[in-house]
């Protein structure tokens, strides 16, 4: 089940072609997306991710077509998912630079789609995740902007081949590490450790992407008297936490049991704690 629209608000159908050939999306991942869940017909965090659209389109020194459009076309979307057999949507937004020679006139759309069996199986299991290097140093973000490190563009190639790399050592996940050991993120996702009643992320000044659900949860945890930092650890940390988790707009907060093979700490008392806090917000 897909349902697609035009930034108009018109529905088109999913299964028709859509863009052209020349699309610098198609050409060259010129583009830029965001990943929202939609759960009986309420979109979590919509504003932050709207935010997060805007900086991507910002860094990419790209046109995007004007907010009120694209929270017209998330309803759109949401007005037209048959939520008495499917109570939860992943919602896309995509927008491209348009096509190769163009005037600049960017493309996108909004398309809601079914929740996976894979990911519903991630969030009731928990995973397996494996570390590997992302291949630069934490500081490179200020060093070299055009890198586009904290974006979130279409070019995902480096992280669907992460994620295969996992698939081949057994595991569901990745951990990205920087050159200097530190914890950077997931490929699709915002690493989250609990160290007692601290919850602990990477700052975005190291490159990564700011995270949404994350920030949901560290809004919650803050006011039940949790505390909350953002700030680097080394990998090292992810095996003396009192959990791990991979928080993401679709598979929410996601358990981890173990990394690079060796087991790691899991409360299910604790994981459950945290789900209530990230779930509080709605």
């Amino acid at each position: 089940m897909r349902v697609l629209a035009l930034l108009d608000g018109t529905l088109v159908d999913p299964e028709a072609p859509l863009f052209r050939a020349d699309d610098l999306g198609v050409m060259r991942g010129d583009g830029i997306f965001e990943t929202i869940l939609v759960a009986d017909r309420k979109p979590r965090e919509l504003g932050p991710h709207l935010d997060r659209l805007e900086r991507s389109a910002g860094l990419m020194q790209m046109r995007l077509p004007e907010r009120a459009a694209w929270e017209r076309v998330v309803q759109t979307v949401i007005d037209n998912w048959p939520w008495d057999t499917d109570p939860q949507m992943a919602l896309k937004l995509l927008c491209t630079r348009g096509v190769d020679g163009g005037d600049g006139t960017p493309s996108g759309f909004a398309m809601g789609m079914q929740i996976g069996p894979d990911t519903l199986r991630k969030r009731a299991e928990g995973v397996a995740a494996v570390t590997l290097e992302r291949g630069y140093a934490p500081d490179l973000m200020d060093r070299a902007p055009w890198l586009l490190l904290s974006a979130k563009t279409l070019s995902y190639a480096v992280n669907m081949a992460a994620m295969r790399e996992a698939e081949s050592r057994g595991a569901d996940e990745v951990i990205f590490t920087a050159t200097d050991g530190s914890v950077l993120e997931g490929p699709t996702s915002t690493v989250v450790i609990a160290q007692g009643r601290t919850l602990l992320t990477t700052p975005p000044s190291s490159g990564i992407l700011k995270g949404t659900t994350q920030g949901a949860l560290f809004r919650a945890a803050e006011e039940a008297g949790w505390k909350t930092e953002v700030a680097k650890f080394p990998t090292s940390a992810l095996f003396e936490s009192d959990g791990v988790w991979l928080a993401s707009s679709v598979r929410l907060m996601t358990q981890v049991h173990t990394i690079d093979g060796t087991d790691v700490k899991t409360d299910a008392d604790l994981h459950a704690e945290i789900n209530r806090l990230y779930e509080s917000n709605y």
